[in-house]
């Protein structure tokens, strides 16, 4: 449940409230019984709690190799393709 900050109308008491978001937000001042209206806060932003966090979100899966694709291939060039870089030098 998130906290709510407060500010009187009348007498400027700011306060905070921890409140469900599903609530009304509330209506009177409890110092002076006015009008109060919610302001806009910033939030917290991500905080990060506990042990072990890392290692059971976040952690890397193992880097499988990959298979060497040239396996059988000969080291040849192709004949064109070595013609044009024959022109090329």
């Amino acid at each position: 449940m998130p906290t709510y900050d407060y500010l009187c109308t009348s007498c400027s008491h700011k306060f905070e409230y921890f409140q469900s978001m599903s609530d009304d937000h509330l209506k009177k001042c409890p110092v002076c019984g006015s009008k109060v209206r919610r302001l806009v806060s910033g939030g917290t932003g991500l905080i990060f709690k506990g042990s072990g966090f890392y290692l059971t979100d976040y952690k890397k899966k193992p880097v499988q190799k990959k298979q060497d694709k040239t396996v059988g291939k000969s080291d040849k060039k192709p004949e064109i393709i070595k013609a044009a870089a024959d022109k090329k030098e």
